[in-house]
């Protein structure tokens, strides 16, 4: 709560009426920027590549908001804080090696994060991109294996889907069991 956040949906109320930055130039990162700028009195995108890698449309709603400003090639080096909140954003112009800051209280990151599943490879069916693949019910492709959150396939990757999630799986895990056969369990001698 002192001013970094990964969740525009959950945080950016925190944020009505300051200036934020997005780190982050795809779909997630100018998706954040355009709900933010709903709330924030301005918000600054961020982006490492020399161009956006959003989605066209969502690119051009951006650009078409007045307290929206969007830097390419910038190289994200450092938060400034006063020990109790954020207080700026300094970044390194890729094209001219310009060290340069930006005044803010908050600053959400977007840049994508890589699901921590690789001890699952081979055990159950994973996406492209890591995640544990799920159906609406949270069951993986191996019966009676559940998995909730954001190592999963599920959308709008925050604490309060995964929650949800979570208690979803554990009711389905919980139907399957009382479906299944019982085990006998053998009595040691």
């Amino acid at each position: 709560n002192k001013g970094v956040a990964y969740c525009p949906h959950c945080d950016g109320p925190l944020f009505k009426g300051k200036r934020v930055a997005v780190i982050g130039g795809g779909n997630s990162g100018v998706e954040a920027a355009i709900d933010l700028a709903g709330l924030v009195s301005h918000v600054t995108l961020i982006e490492f590549d020399g161009q956006l890698r959003a989605d066209a449309v969502l690119q051009a709603k951006l650009r078409s908001l007045p307290n929206a400003t969007v830097i390419v090639s910038a190289q994200s080096t450092e938060v400034h804080g006063d020990g109790a909140k954020v207080t700026g954003l300094a970044y390194k112009d890729r094209t001219t090696g310009e060290q340069k800051t930006i005044e803010l209280e908050g600053i959400f990151v977007q840049i994508g994060l890589v699901p921590n599943t690789e001890w699952l490879k081979g055990a159950i069916e994973l996406s492209p991109r890591g995640e544990i693949e799920i159906d609406a019910r949270g069951q993986t492709s191996v019966p009676g294996i559940f998995a909730a959150g954001d190592a999963t396939t599920v959308p709008y990757k925050q604490i309060v889907i995964a929650m949800g999630e979570g208690a979803k799986a554990a009711l389905s895990a919980f139907d399957h069991l009382i479906r299944s056969e019982p085990v006998e369990v053998k009595q040691a001698a």
